[in-house]
């Protein structure tokens, strides 16, 4: 078996390996190992092809790690309205209860609400900001 043969098997079992586990960074490791099938088929001798999959794979987990963390984290899932569909949307407060929550009907039903940390609770309408456990936090429009 010709040795790019086995580097392009390697690289379709890493591809492989990511569609099951999810890990991205199996596809930047493929990439390396797709380089050393390029260096094969080029005529490279066995320590350049297994140079060219360490450098180019090493290099590929590399950016991606720096380009990944500096992208700003997205809100967490009780925040995000592509999870949660609760999130913007309006319900009426009536009366604020000393603990800091009241009820509202949403949805047919109860709901048990709490303002945002910080902010003075008043009676009228409100915008849903998160969803925590049942509870809803929610802002003054």
């Amino acid at each position: 078996m010709a040795e790019s043969t086995v580097w392009w098997l390697l690289a379709g079992a890493a591809v492989a390996v990511e569609l099951v586990t999810g890990s991205f960074y199996l596809l930047m490791l493929a990439i390396g190992l797709s380089a050393a099938a390029m260096a094969a088929h080029g005529g490279a001798a066995l320590p350049a092809q297994l140079v060219t999959a360490a450098v180019v794979g090493g290099g590929a987990v590399g950016a991606w790690h720096v380009v990944r963390g500096r992208r700003p984290a997205g809100p967490s899932a009780s925040a995000n309205p592509d999870v949660n569909l609760d999130i913007g949307e309006t319900v009426v407060v009536e009366a604020w209860q000393p603990d800091g929550t009241a009820q509202v009907r949403y949805r047919g039903a109860r709901w048990t609400v709490a303002h945002l940390p910080g902010a003075v609770p008043a009676p009228g309408p409100h915008r849903v900001r998160e969803v925590v456990g049942n509870r809803l936090i929610v802002e003054k429009l």
